[in-house]
């Protein structure tokens, strides 16, 4: 056999259609890592500023025509205000403007991401020097001592989204990648709902009671995990159900390769390009880390949009595992079954279906 021969039967053309499908997810994860951390920057950052009387305005324009447009400023009416907006997660950060004297107060929250907070301060206190004056840094919902850079929110929510996917690709692995019926979509999607809450409970508690990496209530943060596994299981199912095997890479192509980098972990969303900033509250790993952060450091404060988010995602991907299903099962009845093979002694001659004229 020639070895051109040789190749084609070792490497059908299905396989070759995933090797290709491969490469092109390993380019496309070099390319939405490197693209979205490579140069973070902080852009239209929601900044308030408190100052008396028509200073505020001043300074709030001053910050608005800094180059590079890092901040996005508004008048805030008094310290009490900011640190209110800061803590419902409505900006950022806030500059305090002492009336007397030439020490301002910067308001920050690292519990929020660390880089952004330390963003914040140096360009602050660069803006301040211009002014001739100086800025004292305040944290307001400051990140645990055992969270470096406020990274621990973010590994939790990777982890829970790994174990969403991974659930629903072993499913498809053992036992195909469409469910037959309705009745076996409804059996897996109540293996993920399992798995969601088992590994909500155990995420939860290793990173609360067991490292004290997150503070924060430990059922709030399970129950968050069990919706970000259902959600990314769900997902993953509904993908596999109407696209095979392949929807297990397109699974990854949407939660690693769109989602992670986009979900505000090592860089929040402010410090990243447009594209990533705007995709990243929509994807599950970006609505389960924002969640994360509020339940540890902003006492639960604006979490809604992203539970809603990570809903839809449970929900449309039930309903879509559960039609595909069925038109799969609804097109596999009208096939007929093979008949049974005709039977013939060891040594004869096949039997000749056709009858002889």
């Amino acid at each position: 056999m020639r070895f051109a021969d040789e190749v084609k039967n070792a490497v059908t053309p299905r396989a070759a259609l995933l090797v290709l499908g491969v490469l092109a997810l390993q380019l496309l994860f070099i390319a939405s890592y490197v693209g979205a951390l490579h140069h973070p920057r902080p852009t239209d950052v929601p900044f308030g500023v408190v100052a008396p009387g028509a200073a505020a305005g001043r300074t709030a324009d001053q910050l608005a025509k800094l180059p590079g447009d890092p901040l996005d400023p508004r008048v805030v009416r008094d310290a009490a205000g900011a640190r209110r907006q800061i803590m419902h997660r409505e900006i950022d950060g806030a500059l305090l403007v002492a009336p007397r004297g030439t020490t301002d107060t910067l308001l920050v929250a690292s519990g929020g991401g660390a880089a952004l907070a330390n963003a914040l301060t140096t360009i602050t206190t660069e803006a301040e020097k211009a002014r001739q004056r100086t800025v004292r840094t305040v944290d307001v919902a400051p990140a645990s001592r055992e969270d470096f850079n406020g990274l621990s929110a973010f590994y939790l929510v990777v982890g829970w989204c790994v174990g969403g996917y991974l659930c629903a690709s072993i499913l498809a692995i053992s036992a195909g990648s469409r469910p037959s019926s309705p009745q076996r979509a409804v059996i897996r999607l109540a293996v993920i709902a399992l798995s969601g809450i088992a590994g909500g409970l155990g995420g939860a508690l290793i990173v609360g009671p067991l490292l004290g990496a997150l503070p924060g209530s430990v059922a709030a943060l399970w129950g968050l995990g069990a919706l970000v596994v259902f959600a990314v299981g769900a997902a993953t199912l509904a993908l596999q159900a109407l696209t095979g095997v392949v929807g297990i890479g397109l699974a990854v192509l949407l939660i690693v390769i769109a989602g992670n980098p986009s979900a505000g972990g090592a860089f929040p969303g402010p410090m990243l390009p447009d594209f990533w900033r705007t995709i990243g509250p929509g994807l599950p790993p970006g609505a389960g880390t924002w969640a994360a952060r509020s339940i540890a450091y902003f006492k639960g404060n604006a979490i809604s949009g992203s539970m809603q988010v990570l809903a839809i995602w449970g929900v449309i991907g039930t309903a879509l595992t559960l039609v595909a299903s069925a038109l799969h099962r609804h097109d596999g009845a009208r096939q007929p079954e093979p008949g049974p093979e005709p039977v013939r002694a060891p040594g004869a001659e096949p039997v000749n279906p056709k009858p002889h004229p």
